[in-house]
């Protein structure tokens, strides 16, 4: 109780107070109001003039007259780019298409292992294959009983036009027989010259008979031996296919590299193929990528591609394994960009870095840091200015 009062009286307003009850004078409530208000004006100015200049930094206007700011904060010189990385020689594996028929899904009976180092020409995948090869059998038999029929037809033929031939030149030798016993008309009796003018009409009629059938005969016998050769050459074509088809499902590396797996969706979930698993063609299953050479593919905003140019240097870094370092060099720059993710205002332009050096460790899709060195080029930016 005697502290609160000690306080109170200390206060100047109290000990200047004629009445001495501790309660300032209206005019000394008033100056510190007043010096409140002044307190409060002067900060919201000192604000105002802190946006006002931060609005300027920061317009448009300021942004086109000042120059760009470099986007590594370091000061090295360098612009880091995320991207991921690929092989710059690869082929995609895919289901086969047979050919002149349609195959809802195919059947893996073997598949190479992901991660397999092969050679060109080494089996990758074998579908099931049992349906064509046993069309080849049949049809390779069947093949071989018409070319023996073909052939069959062909001696028919040969004999039964030896055979015409024969009977056409007997009956022009039995004209000639006639056309000469005719000359003897005159010397002959009635009745022998009729015999031998009948004989004359009969041979001439049958000589002409025998050379107008030997055509027909000729024409028939070329459709019968056509109609078998159409039939020949027709499952000819069907077993060649079954062959062709027989050679498809067994998928052979095209190049050179190692055996990658891709994840599709199959039977209900996503996932690497594996053997007894049902596919439909034309899907892209598996890649044969070279990773003696390889690549980056990287993405670069619309501020920081005016900064890149190509031949620049690099420095890539695989994210796997941050002890690995790579130099590399910018070789293409996309000449049109694409929208934005989350904005359509934003824009990004493909870059791709190739990588000098190879090894085991650096395979296709793996995430990779690109520190492009751009100071060569702000420095030509400033001599220029």
């Amino acid at each position: 109780m005697h502290s609160s009062t000690a306080e109170v009286s200390a206060d100047p307003a109290v000990l200047a107070s004629p009445q001495g009850t501790g309660n300032p004078p209206p005019d000394g409530h008033f100056k510190r109001l007043v010096r409140s208000a002044l307190i409060a004006v002067v900060a919201l100015l000192v604000v105002g003039a802190i946006v006002f200049s931060w609005s300027r930094a920061h317009s448009p206007a300021a942004k086109n007259s000042a120059p760009a700011a470099p986007a590594d904060s370091s000061g090295t010189g360098t612009l880091r780019l995320k991207g991921s990385t690929e092989a710059v020689r690869m082929r995609a594996i895919l289901t086969p298409v047979l050919s002149g028929q349609y195959v809802a899904t195919l059947t893996i009976t073997k598949i190479t292992a992901p991660g397999t180092i092969v050679k060109q020409g080494d089996v990758l995948a074998e579908f099931d294959r049992q349906a064509q090869i046993r069309d080849f059998i049949d049809k390779q038999a069947e093949y071989g009983k018409l070319v023996s029929q073909v052939v069959e037809e062909r001696a028919k033929e040969d004999a039964a036009r030896a055979k015409d031939e024969t009977e056409i030149k007997t009956a022009e030798d039995s004209l000639s027989k006639a056309q000469l016993e005719m000359q003897k008309s005159e010397i002959m009796s009635r009745i022998d010259a009729e015999k031998a003018q009948e004989s004359l009409q009969e041979a001439q009629a049958t000589l002409a008979q025998l050379r107008e059938t030997f055509a027909l005969k000729r024409k028939a016998a070329q459709a019968g031996i056509r109609i078998l050769e159409i039939q020949r050459d027709r499952t000819q074509q069907i077993m060649l296919h079954a062959k062709a088809d027989a050679e498809l499902l067994q998928i052979r590396a095209p190049l050179d590299g190692v055996v990658v797996l891709n994840t599709i969706w199959k039977q209900g979930r996503m996932g690497e193929v594996q053997e007894g698993d049902q596919l439909r063609p034309g899907i892209p299953f598996m890649e044969v990528v070279d990773p003696s050479v390889m690549q980056v593919r990287a993405l670069a905003n619309q501020e920081d591609f005016l900064r890149l140019r190509v031949g620049q240097t690099a420095r890539i870094h695989p994210d796997a394994y941050p002890e690995m370092v790579f130099p590399g060099r910018l070789e293409e720059m996309a000449p049109i960009a694409r929208g934005g993710d989350f904005s359509s205002r934003l824009r990004t332009f493909t870059v791709v870095f190739s990588v000098t050096g190879h090894d085991s460790k650096l395979m296709p899709d793996l995430s990779a840091a690109v520190d492009v060195d751009v100071a060569g080029q702000n420095n030509a930016g400033e001599g220029r200015r």
